[in-house]
């Protein structure tokens, strides 16, 4: 935890402050107002420079050759998907300035301090672990397509600097996102431009219909709402005084900027024949000219790296959040380094499948996300008159429960991916039967671990046996 010294006055004077290079010593326990810095309008490019890169294009790229819609059909999916899951950002970020917390400790408000071992250590894994492959997969491919240099030692280059950055600290990653910003920004629309007019954006697609829709929707939502369990990571050193108008506009704006319009060109760079055996980001630059084609894997590079320093930074804080006593030395820089390492070896050992692997992981994410955000969702609103302060003493009681929250939750995966999963895998009952209907599990996921934590902890206070006991 950060610690602070008193000026000559008594007045606590900050140790990290907004200091940006210096290693970022707070895990999950509260920012202390002393180190409170910044304004939402960092919260702009701090979650749109993560999306511009490649794992946003292949969203667009799969609604379109592997889901089966046409161009414009793709197009209104991900724009629904992206502004839904940007929303719930956007909400979700307001209880950084309010708690000074990460998202995965005030998620103990909704499961208990037990019961959110699960969620932290779910977001954990997939963060430094999933997302950070996938993430540096694209990123490695690219310098290979740039440089020549093979895909493990492009990889090994790329992880080093994702590493690095995630080990500094918050204030680092938020100028680093920042002054990436423009550069991702200009490249990316410049390609964007020159893919639609190549693009044969009129084309029929091959017969997704409705379930090719609703896959097409539920990849778009699941990665922009796979951000959500991250929201106040990046905003719980802002001023308690922060403006709440802005600080949900803000992330929402930029998470949903940034996904809405790399996705789409990527709809559209996959109505552009490609050699069938050029790699996913090779595919994508082949028909750009030269100088420009280099540009944008460059781009390309720094996206990832954009995007994976938020992943390592928050497996970090996900696994702070867990409440476990660990040694001094294991602090959330040295978590950083160990989550690296793991994410590391989960992309080598992905790189001869990328592509495959890429579209299950985006499907899987909202699995598990979706559930968790209506619960959350659902907490956040019964709790709107309680007092800050009752709230803030939850998240420090370790004997503080919640389990229509953790039931909930289960229940809610337990059922929604059986019965609606419609993977290469694995195809739930109702995609078995009924194949338009594409995979909605997200949607049934989220509406039922909702609908059930709304009527259980209704239950639980009717009986005398409060949720939040």
């Amino acid at each position: 935890m950060t610690t602070t010294t008193a000026d000559s006055t008594g007045t606590p004077a900050p140790a990290y402050g907004d200091k940006v290079i210096a290693v970022e010593t707070a895990g999950s326990d509260p920012i202390p107002d002393a180190e409170r810095h910044g304004s939402p309008l960092q919260l702009l490019w701090t979650w749109a420079s993560p999306n511009i890169e490649f794992a946003t294009v292949y969203i667009g790229v799969i609604s379109v050759l592997f889901f089966g819609l046409g161009f414009w059909q793709a197009t209104a999916a991900i724009l629904l998907g992206a502004a839904l899951g940007a929303l719930t950002q956007g909400v979700l970020s307001l209880d950084g300035p309010r708690f000074g917390v990460p998202q995965m400790v005030i998620s103990r408000l909704s499961f208990g301090h037990r019961g959110n071992l699960l969620p932290s250590g779910v977001n954990a894994l997939l963060a430094g672990v999933g997302w950070f492959a996938v993430n540096s997969l694209s990123a490695a491919f690219a310098l290979n397509t740039l440089t020549g240099l093979r895909p493990l030692p492009s990889l090994l280059l790329v992880v080093v600097a994702e590493i690095a950055i995630g080990f500094i600290g918050h204030n680092f990653v938020h100028v680093f996102e920042r002054y990436a910003f423009p550069a991702l920004a200009l490249i990316f629309l410049l390609a964007g431009v020159w893919t639609v007019k190549d693009g044969h954006l009129g084309g029929g697609g091959a017969g997704g219909g409705l379930g090719g829709f609703l896959l097409a929707f539920s990849t778009a939502w699941g990665y922009t709402a796979g951000w959500n369990p991250y929201a106040t990571d990046y905003s719980r050193y802002l001023p308690r005084t922060a403006n709440r108008l802005r600080t949900v506009l803000y992330p929402a704006l930029g998470l949903f900027v940034s996904v809405a319009i790399v996705a789409v060109i990527g709809a559209a760079s996959a109505t552009i024949a490609a050699p069938a055996d050029a790699s996913p980001t090779a595919a994508f630059t082949g028909h750009l000219p030269g100088w420009l084609g280099d540009l944008t894997l460059i781009a390309i590079i720094l996206g990832a790296v954009s995007a994976n320093a938020l992943n390592v930074y928050s497996s970090a804080i996900s696994l702070t959040s867990l409440g476990l006593k660990l040694p001094a030395w294991l602090g959330r820089s040295v978590l950083v380094v160990l989550s690296g390492v793991v994410g590391t070896a989960a992309a080598w050992a992905s790189l001869s499948d990328a592509g495959s692997a890429y579209e299950a992981f985006l499907l899987v994410i909202a699995y598990w996300v979706a559930p968790w955000l209506g619960v959350v969702l659902v907490e956040r609103l019964l709790r709107a008159r309680t007092d800050d302060q009752e709230l803030s003493a939850r998240l420090t009681d370790r004997s503080f429960t919640n389990w229509p929250g953790v039931a909930a939750l289960l229940v809610g995966v337990a059922v929604s991916v059986p019965l609606f999963s419609n993977q290469e895998k694995y195809v739930g009952w109702v995609p078995e039967h009924y194949p338009s209907f594409g995979d909605v599990t997200p949607l049934v996921g989220f509406a039922l671990s909702a609908g059930l934590y709304a009527v259980l902890r209704a239950v639980s206070r009717r009986k005398g046996q409060p949720a939040s006991a």
